[in-house]
């Protein structure tokens, strides 16, 4: 089954592409939620309209985008959190965590765009991020985290 997406949906796909899923999984799940919609040949010209369209705002999000992560190479981020013995934390840094902490130094950055290797960080040492501004711009960022004093 052949649908066009109408909002991003992890593991398938961005908006506007056009992803073909098995059946039951369009039927039941993206159609009724709103996720997609049926690719007929009319929401297909539709849709190739609407992008030719877009074409001009969307290359200027990617350079905004691209701006961003040129801002994040010159950044050096270096997360506190309490730490036992064995360099092992008490609680855990998240990708909220490191949000926050790149808004602070001027990137802003959704976390739900952020993927931390390995998922939570409960160890002190360095670490990696991959960081998604655009459909197009992924960025990978290394960071530490230190224990407080």
């Amino acid at each position: 089954m052949e649908l066009i997406l109408k909002k991003d949906v992890d593991k398938l796909g961005f908006k506007d592409d056009v992803v073909n899923v098995k059946n039951g999984y369009g039927r039941n799940f993206l159609i009724p939620q709103g996720y997609a919609e049926l690719a007929t040949p009319s929401t297909r010209k539709v849709l190739a309209e609407t992008l030719k369209q877009r074409a001009y705002k969307e290359q200027k999000n990617i350079d905004e985008a691209k701006a961003q992560a040129e801002k994040l190479n010159n950044i050096e981020i270096k997360l506190t959190a309490k730490s036992g013995a064995g360099d092992k934390l008490f609680g855990s840094i998240t990708d909220a965590d490191l949000a926050e902490a790149l808004s602070k130094e001027g990137v802003s950055i959704d976390r739900k765009y952020i993927s931390i290797a390995g998922g939570n960080i409960k160890r002190l040492g360095q670490y990696e991020a991959t960081l998604r501004f655009h459909r197009e711009v992924i960025s990978n960022f290394t960071f530490d985290v230190v224990g407080e004093a």
